[in-house]
């Protein structure tokens, strides 16, 4: 088993549509459905055998309100050094400060 890169509470960018998110949750490896696989263009298409990492997404898909949750690869993120905090409603349910460029997670959140 792989270990992860990135880690909770981290401001990470998608290499490929740019967007940016906090990750809240890593998979050790893919754990969606293979439909969902499917659906990702073959050109663009991870590999299965790496952490996948769920985000709290700004900007994807230009979705009417600009945010989404999104399940992404190790491969297809970079860490975002921008240094501003995510544009996401759930980021104060979730993680409490924020502070050089990272979240920190809240002690009471339960899913």
């Amino acid at each position: 088993m792989l270990k992860a890169k990135f880690s909770i509470g981290q401001v990470v960018r998608h290499r490929f549509f740019g967007f940016r998110g906090v990750i809240f949750d890593v998979d050790p490896e893919f754990m969606n459905t293979e439909e969902w696989y499917q659906r990702i263009p073959a050109e663009v298409r991870p590999r299965k055998d790496q952490p996948f990492y769920h985000l709290l997404a700004e900007n994807q898909d230009n979705q009417e309100d600009g945010h989404s949750v999104a399940y992404v690869s190790e491969q297809n993120l970079t860490a975002d050094d921008t240094g501003e905090p995510v544009s996401h409603p759930q980021t104060n349910v979730l993680f409490g400060k924020y502070k050089n460029g990272r979240y920190q997670l809240r002690e009471h959140v339960v899913h």
